[in-house]
């Protein structure tokens, strides 16, 4: 095994919600962290908290809403500043981490979510038998630096899903710090410190890892993923999501239409039902707690919903899922589902193009979760 913080054995268990063991896995060490909520109780019944990160699209406070407010952050200084001040926050308040680093191993590869941040992750992706590695969305440098130096690797990539400073801001340091580490990234993101744009579907290789991009427009207007290539190593796909999904849940389609948001996640999903999920943030029970409002009967909404809390109240994460359990149980993948249209008062218009549709299914639960979050 690679040296640094040892890895939990996998392959992990695919656990379905018909599966009698969905939602059971081992206990972890308690996390250093923010109170959770007592055995039971769903966050949907209290008042949620406010993240520290304006872009995601999980925030609660109404004003990260704002155009204004956006372009501000996006597009100005005074996003890298406020990025600067969500960093020193961070550490001060989680100087462990948001959550237990919690690795994966597959035979050559390992996988160290690095917890950054209020609620982000980044993702330390080794080689272990070349020792190189890449990272994807380099948000505390420290952090990042930190796992590179216990893990003994040689970071070559920076792989950014998009320009957010929450998923950009280490760039910099770490390229100082590592000279031959190059970023990647889309063109059309103005990404810090880019030097190799990539074109959609285009694959790069990291030692033995092969990484592919896909375009994914919506959240951002270059917003991209990235795949990791498993049949090498005998492993499912590993996607690498960034602000597109999350558990449960997608970003804010800041530079995007709806139907745009449908085409990427559609993408998204047609990796197949196997492919692990690593998002860009820990949304879990915010996610799931307002899909429960959407599909209250939903069984393996439920048993997903009981697991999360109960990983989140030993502070462990909750990634990674699969695209299979969320087409079960995340609203922004069922816009396909008699039950979610039903229950937002939708039909198809005779005429209307099902993407249309779906397209317009997508627009109202995004509504209905920004009206939530903001209560």
């Amino acid at each position: 095994m690679h040296g640094g913080i040892s890895c939990l054995p996998f392959p992990r268990p695919i656990l379905f919600p018909d599966s009698p063991d969905h939602g059971k896995l081992g206990h972890g060490p308690p996390e250093h962290g923010e109170e959770q909520p007592a055995p039971g109780v769903h966050l949907a019944t209290m008042h949620s908290k406010q993240p520290e990160g304006p872009c995601s699209g999980n925030q609660s406070c109404p004003r990260y809403a704002s155009g204004v407010w956006y372009n501000l952050y996006a597009r100005t200084r005074l996003g890298y500043l406020f990025y600067q001040r969500q960093v020193k926050k961070a550490r001060e308040r989680y100087p462990h981490g948001h959550s237990v680093p919690q690795p994966y191993c597959f035979p050559g590869v390992k996988i160290l979510p690095i917890p950054v941040l209020s609620n982000n992750y980044s993702y330390l992706v080794i080689d272990t038998g070349s020792s190189q590695a890449a990272v994807i969305d380099p948000s505390d440098p420290l952090a990042v630096q930190a796992a590179v130096e216990e893990e003994g690797v040689m970071l070559e990539a920076i792989f950014c899903t998009h320009k957010h400073w929450d998923h950009s801001g280490g760039n910099a340091t770490l390229c100082q710090k590592y000279n031959s580490c190059k970023v990647y990234g889309s063109a059309l993101d103005a990404i810090p410190q880019l030097t190799n744009p990539l074109a959609d579907r285009e694959k790069v290789s990291v030692g033995c890892l092969t990484f592919e991009a896909l375009a994914t427009p919506g959240h951002t207007v270059g917003h991209m993923v990235y795949v990791l290539d498993g049949d090498p190593f005998g492993s499912p796909p590993c996607l690498f999501s960034g602000d597109l999904l999350f558990l449960a849940g997608c970003g804010r389609p800041f530079e995007g239409s709806p139907e745009t948001m449908l085409a990427s996640l559609d993408l998204a999903m047609s990796l197949g039902e196997d492919t692990l999920l690593w998002p860009g943030h820990e949304y879990a029970l915010e996610c799931l707690n307002f899909a429960s409002l959407m599909e209250p009967d939903n069984s393996a909404l439920e048993q997903k919903l009981q697991w999360a809390e109960q990983q989140r109240q030993e502070k462990r994460s909750t990634c990674p899922s699969t695209l299979g359990e969320e087409q079960t149980y995340n609203p922004f993948l069922r816009t396909h589902r008699p039950e979610l249209q039903e229950a937002l008062g939708l039909w198809q218009d005779r005429g209307e193009d099902l993407d249309t549709f779906r397209a317009r299914v997508l627009k109202e639960v995004r509504r209905r979760k920004d009206l939530y979050q903001a209560t």
